[in-house]
Formats: structure tokens, C-alpha cells, sequence
């Protein structure tokens, strides 16, 4: 303990609020919040540490703090300053997707769709499902059991749909209100559990066809008995009552915590997700800060449960759900299968992922070879273009060695630079530092292009504009194309000897380079199809609409039949959209 945190200790208020720690760099490296800033901040450097927290306190060079009202706007800035700075020490759920929901219209020719909020009054909407397959297998087989309409846009002809009998074609026909709200209820029976009624109405008619000697169609009824079967078998957890719940467990292992959740929604099991992380502190904390954390992006459900009461009684300072943590039961058998999933995954963590846990290792013999701190934030560019058609720029980031996905950012590279790659590579790094330096946000520890050393003088002259110095290294290639190692501005090459260090750096390269190809393949496609349907005409924006809806991409256009086609445009339409796809190939 240096003598500014010595000097520093006695000043700590008690009162609720956010600490932040600072390295000999003046970088953050742990963001905490405290009900009591002295005794939490105080415990760091008058306590023995280890692990992790010990490496964490031996590199902060002083604090500062943050007084709030309570603790809980005390948590609301903590998350919002780790996501404004993505400190080293800071553990987030990997996790910043949206659990799908199951959306059913309300009205006008009702349809169902996957939705990432719940927020739009016209829909019902059913889960989140925390696997976003288990989602789309249920909707599949719902739009394939109940004739709603398919097209997000009506069409104005009939489409395939209609003449396999899954769709009553609100297109061409005029549905009776009281039609549409039949199929609704039903649709809503079923994704609350009721299902018995669509089983016994399938059965009937799968009997009906095999008496018929329509054996074919039999077969047919019987698969979506099977898939009904194979969902009902999936939520086969199901709860007395009808009661939406989250269960909570943990286990921990040699330094490492896996928190476990079961998503129920109106007493059905939905399905589980699984996080696995480095322990940091206390456990109790840091469980109840991590589902903190998951509640941030997700909806609150009317039960948490968690087999914990430290954790319980920390949660009940922050929401108005009911929590609960039982001690017999079914709820506490429920908390055991929720526990059961976090060791299992903990298990299988530690058989699969052994370079994830070397990485802080490998990030610190990367920074001795180039001789600069350690990188744990690591920002990574390249460019994509065809011939100068559709020129993109993209970067991605890692910190402490996993992708960022949060930070990846695109880049339209438009005028003088078009055609230009290390005119691009210095547009697109200052537009990048230039917004960061504005917003005065913080900075990676080290900077890769894709590319040699005229690419990292590019980069180089673009920070010199905006007058900051950070590290920057390009992804060095060998004379087969192969990536070798690093390369400096001068020209240096830096070899890579060590075969996981190496690894690391070709799936950062890989995913910077995939980020960047789909942005120009999205860009591509995009300016191809407004190419493609330039002056047809009776190709108005609905039906270019609709055909972007039923394909999505130029690929899957170019592979349409004309018999698809005239099922959506009018027949001379059609052809002539057909002709064109068609001369492309």
C-alpha cells in the first residue's frame, strides 16, 4: 500500500456510493459500489487478499469515489460507468443478447413473429426463451398447425402458403373477425401449456387420413405429434401453479463460479442459460450483483428464486418481484436442478476451455515481446471491399481476450478514400480515436490492423492527427499468406514463437475479418438489389417488400424458381425480375 491510498483510507465517507480504482497510468481498472464507502474500500488494503483480488490491489496506484443517495443509485452509476469503461477487473455477464419472445398479433389478419422486446401493445407475447432455437422450433410448428398468415406485408396474390392449406390468404379473402380470434385463443392455449386439444384435434385427422389410404398426409400429422410431443417433453418441469419465475444456483471451483437460471413463464420451464466466471470477492456479492447485472437487460419476472439469503436480501433492496429462498419443497427441489446445471457447466468449462483460462498469461507474454503494458483491451481493424464496390471498415474488440461484442463498430467509407486501403485504414482509426477523444471515453491498451507496416503507418498518422500515442501493430503475413507474427511502423517484425499466443491473435484476426466481410456482403447485397429491381415496372416498394421478406438474402433470390416468383409479383413482373437474377450468374 503506496502512501496516497495510506493517506487516502481515513477521508472515505460512510456513506452509500461507487468506487473507482486507478492504475500508475491513470487507467481504471475496478469499478465496485459500497452501502458503506469506508468499510468497503478500506477492507481491499487493510485485509489479505488473494487470488484475484490480491493481483487487482497490487496494481492500483490510488481511488476515488462517488457519493450517492443509496445504495441503489449506487448500482445504477456502477453499471453504467463499467459500461462507459470496460474495466479490467470489472466481471460482466457475456452475455448482451435479448432472450426471444413469441409475438402474436393482436389484430388485423394476426400473425406470429420472434421478437427481442416486449414492449409493443398490438402483440401478446410468450417466454423469453433463453434458447433462441427452442423459439424458432416452436414457431415453425405453430405457423405450420394454424392457417395464419405468413407474410409480415399482404400480398396481393396468394402465396405458396395458401396452397398448402396454411393460410386462410387474407390476400384474397375476407376472414370474419370472430375466424382470426378462434385460431388466436388457440395459439394462446398452446403456448400456455394447453396443448391437449390441438394433440386431439391432429390425432383425429392423422386416423382419418391413414383410413383414407392417405398415408402421406398421415405421416405428415404424425411428425407434428412427434415435435408437439418433443416440446411438451422439454417443459416436463412444470410448477403448480401458474407463476412466472426465475430459479438462480451457483457452484464453485478452483477459483471459478457458474451461475445457473431456469426460466419459468405461467408455470412452464422455458429453458436454462449458464455464465461462467472468475470469483472476484465474496461470492454472495458477487452473485447478487451478477443477477443485478442480467435484470438490466431482461424482464422482471413476479418470483426470483435463490437458494441464498444474503443474496435474497440484497435483491429485495432492488426490485419489487418477490424473492424467495427456500429451504424444503418444490421450489427447493427446483433450486437443486437450477444447482445441478452450474455444476455441470462448471464441469464442462473447465474440461474445454483451457486456453480461455491462460489467457491473462498469454495477454502478459504478448506485452513482453512488444514491450508495452499489458493489452487487456485489444481493438482490431480491417477493411472489405470487391474491385472499390461497397468499401467498408470495421473493428472489433476484445478485453481480457474474449470479443466485446458490445464495442464492435462498422464503418461506410465513402469519397478520396474509396479504393484507397491505407487511406481507408487512416480515415476509419481517426474516426474511431477522434469520437473517444471527444467523449473523452478510454482508450484500448493496444491497436492490430490487418495488414503490414504501410497499413500501420496509416493508422499511425491518423493518432498523430488526433495527438494521442497508443501501441499499434499489424497482423504480419508471410510469403504463403499466412500470418507469422506482429510488425511494426518501421517495418519490425515480431515472431510469434509461443502456439497459444498465436492462436489467440489468428481468432482475433478471424473475427475482425468475418465482421468486416458481412458487413460488406450486408452493403453488397443491398446495393445489388436496388440495382436488380431499378426500372421494373409494377415493382413498387410493397412488393419489393415482400420479396426482401421471402428472401433474405441475393443468394436465396437468385435460386427462386419462376414458378416461386409468380406466386408473390404479377406474372410479367415475375419474368422479368426472373430474366435479370437469371444474367447474373
Amino acid at each position: 500500500m503506496n502512501d496516497i491510498i495510506k493517506n487516502s483510507i481515513p477521508l472515505l465517507p460512510h456513506r452509500s456510493g461507487v468506487y473507482l480504482m486507478y492504475d500508475d497510468k491513470q487507467t481504471i481498472i475496478y469499478i465496485g459500489k459500497a452501502k458503506d464507502l469506508y468499510k468497503r474500500v478500506s477492507q481491499y488494503f487493510l485485509r489479505p487478499q488473494s487470488g484475484k483480488v490480491f493481483a487487482m490491489v497490487n496494481k492500483v496506484h490510488h481511488f476515488d469515489y462517488v457519493i450517492t443517495k443509496n445504495e441503489k443509485e449506487a448500482f445504477i452509476l456502477e453499471m453504467n460507468l463499467i459500461q462507459t469503461h470496460y474495466p479490467r477487473y470489472n466481471i460482466l455477464l457475456k452475455d448482451d443478447k435479448h432472450y426471444p419472445y413469441i409475438a402474436l398479433k393482436k389484430k388485423n389478419d394476426p400473425y406470429l413473429k420472434i421478437a427481442r422486446h416486449s414492449s409493443d401493445p398490438n402483440y401478446y407475447y410468450f417466454g423469453p426463451y433463453p434458447s433462441s432455437r427452442y423459439a424458432y422450433e416452436i414457431i415453425n410448428l405453430l405457423n405450420f398447425i394454424f392457417p395464419l398468415r405468413k407474410c409480415r406485408n399482404i400480398p396481393a396474390t396468394p402465396c405458396l402458403y395458401y396452397h398448402l392449406n396454411q393460410c386462410l390468404a387474407p390476400c384474397i379473402n375476407k376472414i370474419k373477425e370472430a375466424d382470426f380470434a378462434h385460431i388466436s385463443l388457440q395459439i394462446r392455449d398452446f403456448l400456455s401449456g394447453n396443448n391437449a386439444d390441438v394433440v386431439k384435434d391432429i390425432k383425429e385427422k392423422m386416423l382419418r387420413a391413414s383410413e383414407e389410404m392417405q398415408y402421406e398426409k398421415a405421416k405428415e400429422y404424425k411428425d407434428i405429434l412427434d415435435a408437439i410431443k418433443h416440446i411438451n417433453d422439454s417443459q416436463n418441469v412444470e410448477s403448480k401453479n401458474r407463476i412466472s419465475r426465475d430459479v438462480f444456483a451457483y457452484s464453485s471451483r478452483d477459483g471459478y463460479l457458474a451461475l445457473s437460471l431456469l426460466t419459468y413463464r405461467n408455470g412452464l420451464l422455458l429453458g436454462k442459460d449458464s455464465f461462467v466466471l472468475e470469483e472476484f470477492g465474496q461470492i454472495d456479492e458477487q452473485i447478487s450483483e451478477l443477477i443485478m447485472q442480467y435484470y438490466q437487460r431482461h424482464e422482471l419476472p413476479k418470483e426470483i428464486v435463490v437458494r441464498s439469503n444474503e443474496v435474497k436480501d440484497n435483491l429485495e433492496q432492488f426490485y419489487d418481484s418477490k424473492i424467495i429462498s427456500p429451504v424444503q419443497g418444490q421450489l427447493f427441489e427446483i433450486c437443486e436442478i437450477a444447482r445441478l446445471n452450474a455444476v455441470q457447466t462448471l464441469d464442462n468449462y473447465f474440461s474445454n476451455s483451457s486456453l480461455n483460462s491462460t489467457n491473462d498469461a498469454l495477454l502478459e507474454e504478448l506485452a513482453k515481446i512488444l514491450s508495452i503494458p499489458t493489452p487487456y483491451r485489444i481493438e482490431l481493424f480491417d477493411n472489405s471491399h470487391l474491385m472499390g464496390d461497397a468499401e467498408v471498415g470495421a473493428m472489433v474488440v476484445f478485453i481480457n481476450g474474449e470479443p466485446a461484442k458490445k464495442m464492435y463498430r462498422r464503418f461506410h467509407i465513402n469519397g478520396n478514400e474509396k479504393g484507397d486501403d491505407y487511406a481507408s485504414m487512416k480515415k476509419i482509426v481517426y474516426r474511431r480515436y477522434h469520437r473517444l477523444k471527444e467523449n473523452n471515453e478510454s482508450m484500448p491498451n493496444l491497436i492490430l490492423v490487418d495488414g503490414g507496416d504501410k497499413q500501420v503507418r496509416a493508422a499511425k498518422a491518423a493518432l498523430e492527427i488526433i495527438k494521442i500515442d497508443l501501441p499499434i501493430f499489424g497482423l504480419f503475413k508471410n510469403d504463403k499468406h499466412q500470418t507469422s507474427g506482429l510488425i511494426d511502423a518501421s517495418g519490425k517484425i515480431f515472431p510469434i514463437e509461443n502456439q497459444q499466443l498465436f492462436f489467440m491473435l489468428v481468432r482475433m484476426q478471424d473475427e475482425v475479418h468475418r465482421y468486416a466481410i458481412a458487413f460488406h456482403h450486408e452493403l453488397r447485397n443491398k446495393n445489388y438489389k436496388l440495382s436488380i429491381y431499378d426500372g421494373i415496372k409494377g415493382l413498387g416498394k410493397k412488393r419489393i417488400q415482400l420479396l426482401e421478406n421471402t428472401y433474405q438474402t441475393l443468394d436465396k433470390m437468385k435460386n427462386a424458381s419462376i414458378e416461386e416468383l409468380k406466386q408473390i409479383l404479377p406474372n410479367d413482373v415475375a419474368l422479368e425480375l426472373y430474366n435479370r437474377l437469371k444474367a447474373m450468374n
